[in-house]
């Protein structure tokens, strides 16, 4: 089980790891070792997440979540497989943490006095300064 929160926990078999070969330049040595890591986690269907949570991970995910609702994590940033590994989890459980936390709703306020006095004042100085630029009359 892997700890998300105090009380969200994922199963470890509900995440598919697979193992792929790393881009970019490396010599011979790329050409045969799957160092990169790709995890995939089917979130539409775990157990442990409520409808909420999977809208807010849905938007927080963007393009890692298929229309299927499985999140795709790959990790390529070093040469060892037990370290990418390590480091696609550990993107996946904080992209679910940031999930978990629910956003505040925003309060319809007015502006205060004060602010709309300031305002206007300095749309009066502007103004001044724009009616100076006007034509000049020479002598």
């Amino acid at each position: 089980m892997i700890k998300i929160s105090e009380n969200l926990y994922i199963e470890e078999d509900d995440i598919d790891v697979k193992f792929i070969r790393s881009p970019g330049p490396g010599g011979q040595h790329v050409n045969k070792v799957e160092s990169a890591v790709q995890i995939r986690f089917d979130a539409k269907n775990c157990p442990a997440f409520s409808e909420d949570l999977f809208v807010r991970l849905q938007k927080l995910s963007g393009q890692r979540m298929t229309n299927e609702g499985i999140i795709i994590i790959t990790s390529n940033s070093t040469r060892s497989q037990l370290r990418n590994r390590e480091e696609a989890l550990a993107k996946l459980v904080d992209l679910i943490k940031r999930a978990t936390i629910i956003p505040k709703k925003r309060k319809k306020t007015k502006p205060t006095f004060g602010s709309k006095t300031r305002r206007l004042d300095s749309k009066t100085r502007k103004g001044s300064l724009k009616k100076l630029r006007g034509n000049r009359i020479m002598d």
